[in-house]
């Protein structure tokens, strides 16, 4: 048999039909990449959402997007108030009357139009961190109507019936919100779950922390603990009950004596010390004719009541305080970090311990073996990305949590360009190392969350965004700014707490 022979009852091939069909295959093929590319810019569009920020120009306030596109029109006398920078919910105060202590309310989206107009007024629930910067609940407003307070979440659904006197946050904790009828007050979440009803005089959250409970004083002044669940831990007959956490276990004061004792009011601990400052598993932290030592649960010493202060680290390892200056030990009682520092440190999420001596600008760095691996000024810890910036000299070094050093091309890897040095000056350049900024700054900073990188020239500040481009040449003074940052022509303000952008 002869191959390719044709025979006559054999169709012939038809050049139009597969030149059709090898069309229709490359238009299927263009068509998966296009949705492909389609798929990944609305990827990247998501993963850089629109945040929005309080500006101040021309003494007046408005609002900006991460764009710096301007959203509201500064054309306000106060300064409005963005409780969650990435919902398009600003609150607006008006007519203002400061003798009377009386002004208006309202609130405003993304196109400047006024939502929850069903309500008198509408405020942000104000809330404070531990070293008392200002924060805002991040979910739900407080509303009055006809002289009472309720809650609504940032889409508008009311989530508590406006039918109590005062609603204000509990102080340092997140997701607890304090209520107020006649002179008892009680507990809900930011969801309006009621966790302790209004029956008591004080409520504080357990080391701050609303998932390790609540300590509710009644009107007897009496202590006792709830639940996140609403469930009675410890009924409220203490005379003290102390916010500090430890799985079942619990200080208490009872006829002027601290005991610990368990969710069952086992006594775990009976002897009596001037205080008890803290429990790690079996080892307790006390102090005894104003010394802070250690003993565990069976009362047992296991440090000698000798510091000024004490203080857990990680492990067997404790912060302590001797003749004014801090140093680190185990339990021990062998010194492991000399006592010449002026402060000691562990940071949890790098695992890192941060030791500070008195006219030194230049922090000590250990490992978590006692090891010291770096000396410089810290600047940045990000937990999210597991890496540390660290200025060394005047260099800014990247390292990751084993002290490895990295590049920021390896770490900032959803950056467009980076920042680099050269002959003591800065430019940026691409992932690959070519020069996208020529290296004629003073200074500057690596491209923030929103692409843009600050640049200084001849003492002043500017700003470039993530193609290298110029968005507004140096022209600011900062040298009062804790922090140096853009959107757009906008610079972040002096007082960071106040957290609003400026072109002034």
């Amino acid at each position: 048999m002869s191959r390719g022979k044709r025979y006559n009852d054999e169709p012939k091939l038809n050049i139009k039909k597969v030149i059709a069909v090898i069309v229709l295959i490359l238009v299927i093929i263009m068509f998966i990449f296009a949705i492909q590319k389609i798929l990944k810019n609305d990827t990247n569009k998501q993963m850089k959402s629109t945040s929005y920020f309080t500006v101040y120009t021309n003494e007046k306030w408005g609002v900006i997007d991460s764009e710096g596109k301007i959203i509201i029109p500064a054309e306000y006398d106060e300064m409005i108030i963005i409780p969650n920078k990435s919902e398009a919910v600003f609150l607006c105060t008006y007519d203002v009357n400061y003798e009377n202590n009386t002004y208006k309310t309202k609130v405003l989206n993304a196109k400047n139009k006024e939502i929850f107009k069903e309500f008198d007024k509408v405020e942000p629930i104000y809330n404070y961190d531990k070293n008392n910067n200002l924060w805002y609940e991040q979910n739900v407003l407080k509303v009055q109507k006809n002289g009472k307070y309720g809650l609504v979440n940032f889409n508008g659904k009311q989530i508590l019936d406006c039918k109590y006197d005062e609603i204000e946050s509990l102080k340092n904790t997140e997701n607890s919100i304090i209520i107020k009828q006649g002179e008892n007050i009680g507990l809900i979440d930011t969801t309006g779950n009621i966790i302790i009803p209004t029956e008591y005089k004080e409520i504080t959250a357990i080391e701050n922390n609303y998932q390790y409970g609540y300590i509710v004083k009644n009107n007897e002044d009496q202590y006792g603990i709830i639940d996140t669940n609403k469930k009675i831990i410890l009924e409220a007959k203490y005379e003290e009950v102390k916010s500090i956490y430890s799985p079942n276990k619990y200080i208490v004061k009872i006829d002027g004596n601290y005991q610990i004792i368990d969710k069952d009011q086992n006594v775990i601990l009976d002897k009596q010390y001037d205080n008890i400052t803290e429990i790690n598993g079996e080892n307790i932290v006390i102090v005894d004719n104003n010394k802070y030592g250690i003993v565990n649960t069976s009362g047992e010493e296991k440090i000698e009541p000798d510091y000024e202060e004490l203080k857990y680290a990680f492990d067997n390892y404790y912060i302590a305080k001797k003749d004014g200056k801090y140093g680190l030990i185990n339990l021990e009682n062998e010194t492991l970090i000399d006592f010449e520092n002026t402060s000691i440190t562990y940071r949890k999420e790098a695992d890192i311990i941060e030791v500070e001596q008195e006219n030194e600008i230049e922090t000590k760095i250990y490992d978590n073996e006692i090891n010291l691996k770096l000396t410089g000024i810290i600047s940045e810890i990000n937990e999210t990305k597991g890496y540390m910036k660290i200025r060394i000299g005047d260099e800014n070094k990247y390292y990751n949590f084993k002290f490895e050093e990295k590049s920021n091309t390896e770490l900032l890897t959803n950056n467009e360009i980076f920042l680099s040095k050269n002959n003591g000056k800065y430019g940026f350049v691409d992932k690959n190392g070519k020069v996208v900024v020529d290296y004629i700054y003073d200074d500057a900073t690596e491209l923030n969350n929103y692409n843009y990188a600050a640049v200084k020239q001849n003492g002043l500040w500017g700003c470039i965004n993530e193609k290298g481009k110029v968005i507004i040449a140096p022209k600011y003074n900062l040298e009062n700014n804790i922090k140096i940052d853009f959107i757009g022509k906008y610079h972040i303000s002096e007082d960071l707490n106040a957290a609003y952008y400026t072109d002034m």
